[in-house]
């Protein structure tokens, strides 16, 4: 593969396969038929891609169970390193988060285990960011899997050591920077309903027009719905059709009190259509409803031609009120309060009568103020709702700054490049040469025997470590407990598992060891804790 295909990287980046640059694992599940191998406390951290579900924090300590020591054994789940980072592989592809201590997977993930000192920090950003191309990899019917083969081959843009320090640590500013403008503007919405309600509050209260009054004293008092409207009527009962020749307004079509006229049913029933007919000016209340969305107005405009359905109740205002004012009055805090105080509650839903309807009592002005009030209500929210398409707008390019802010960061152009840094291309020789140097390992399926006799070897960690006096390095220690042979692959995975469990257990202390340059990790160091 190419791996300078996607795109040009700085002269001091190279391109190079994500299995050259990490060890990639798999994980496992023990059967869940045995409530035996999974614990609440203790045992073994670990995590399923549910855990990583709108999970946005870089580290992950533990899931929401834990494997029993039984549980781990009876699995092919494998205790990861601090540092390893966590990628889901399928169901979906592309959570990300960093181990902040040994943990395991289900097998829903390819947790990468980095050479060299690699950042676990940038790795994260990078595989995140590559979702959408990490996805056209995977295969499969039922759902998409990415292969740990496939991510092996995947391609991996890579800085020097200390460049990828200074690209996450500008990350990391400009992302705190998006979340904050984001949460800021996630708020609108809130800040907008109770804005809207305040206009409609002063309105109801003769506040909003009282520069317009001769005497701003003079608001009249409340007065029953009953009193200044014409009729009241439930709608049709009928079942209504996919397609037909006029559309039924139903209480779905009632949205912030305005008719919303996607979603419709229809009536093909001529008499049904004469008798429930709208009229422009007919107001709809919704008289059954959940709690919270009972009583919901909108009023009907004959935008179309249509009928109303059972559970909304026509009112047709009389020649003192307009149909716009009454709209507004009962959508308004009152209006609202009024229908949660005389609603009955069912077992899911809750009702409003027109008998209870007719009671509503509200301060109803001249024509002319009635008039004044509703132009200014439409002018205030018509303001408001300018700033909120504008809010939304800068909403959806705060998403796309911080793609771009990625795409910046990993084609070597957020951060400056500095002729002191290593460049990758030596870091690269160096990780593949120390691989290279490694011992050659035969991976054998083990057998129940041989994994026997390699967790009584593992048991002997403890002895070996009570006659050394402070650090013992990790080559010497598996030769002290026996482990000569470098293809004993298996004895050495299952002493370094017991090792985590046993610094998990705080019984051990674990360090890595770096070359003299601090940068690349040449193995880890043990030692007995007090």
């Amino acid at each position: 593969m190419n791996f300078s295909s996607r795109w040009a990287v700085p002269h001091n980046w190279v391109w190079a396969p994500v299995g050259e640059l990490a060890d990639i694992t798999g994980g496992g599940t023990p059967s869940a038929k045995d409530p035996m191998n999974f614990v609440d406390d203790g045992g073994v951290p670990w995590i399923t891609p549910a855990d990583l579900t709108g999970y946005n924090d870089a580290y992950i300590s533990r899931g929401k169970r834990n494997l029993s020591d039984q549980g781990y054994a009876k699995s092919s789940a494998k205790l990861l390193p601090t540092g390893t980072v966590l990628f889901t592989s399928r169901a979906p592809i592309g959570y990300c988060a960093i181990a902040s201590n040994p943990i395991a997977t289900n097998q829903g993930f390819k947790s990468l285990t980095l050479f060299g000192g690699i950042s676990a920090e940038y790795t994260r950003h990078y595989l995140k960011w590559s979702k959408p191309f990490l996805e056209t990899l995977a295969s499969g019917t039922t759902f998409l899997e990415l292969s740990g083969s496939k991510l092996q081959k995947a391609p991996f843009p890579l800085p020097p050591l200390a460049e990828q320090k200074r690209i996450v640590a500008k990350l990391d500013t400009l992302s705190a920077r998006s979340a904050r403008a984001r949460k800021d503007l996630a708020c609108i919405d809130a800040l907008v309903k109770r804005y809207k309600q305040a206009v409609l509050s002063k309105a109801l209260s003769g506040e909003l027009t009282k520069d317009y009054r001769k005497d701003s004293a003079d608001w009249p008092k409340p007065v029953r719905l009953d009193e200044v409207a014409d009729s009241f009527s439930y709608g049709s009962s009928a079942k209504s059709e996919k397609s037909g020749l006029v559309p039924v307004l139903r209480m779905g079509n009632i949205q912030d009190g305005e008719l919303d006229w996607s979603d419709l049913v229809y009536s093909n029933d001529e008499n049904e259509i004469a008798k429930y007919v709208l009229k422009s000016g007919d107001v709809l209340f919704n008289r059954t409803n959940s709690p919270a969305l009972v009583g919901k107005t909108a009023i009907y405009q004959g935008e179309h031609k249509a009928i109303y359905a059972g559970y909304l109740i026509r009112i047709v205002a009389g020649p003192d009120l307009l149909p716009e004012y009454l709209n507004y009055a009962l959508n308004s805090p009152e209006g609202r309060a009024f229908s949660w105080r005389v609603k009955s509650d069912g077992v899911s839903q809750s009702n409003i009568s027109a008998a209870k309807l007719r009671g509503f009592e509200f301060s109803v002005p001249p024509l002319d103020e009635q008039k004044e009030i509703v132009s200014r209500i439409a002018s205030a929210f018509e303001k408001i709702d300018r700033l909120t398409a504008k809010a939304n707008r800068a909403l959806e390019l705060t998403d796309k700054l911080d793609e771009a802010i990625l795409a910046r960061a990993f084609r070597g152009e957020l951060v400056p490049q500095y002729p002191n840094d290593e460049p990758a291309s030596i870091l690269l020789e160096r990780i593949l040469a120390e691989r290279a140097a490694a011992p050659k390992v035969k991976r054998v399926r083990k057998t129940t025997r041989a994994k026997r006799e390699s967790l009584q070897m593992a048991k002997s960690v403890i002895e070996v470590l009570n006659a050394t006096d402070g650090w013992l390095e990790a080559p010497k220690l598996f030769e002290a407990c026996g482990v000569r042979d470098g293809s004993l692959t298996e004895e050495v995975e299952e002493i370094y598992k017991q090792l985590l469990l046993l610094e998990r257990q705080e019984k051990i202390a674990i360090e890595p060891v770096y070359d003299t340059a601090g940068e690349a990790k040449v193995t880890d160091r043990v030692r007995l804790l007090e």
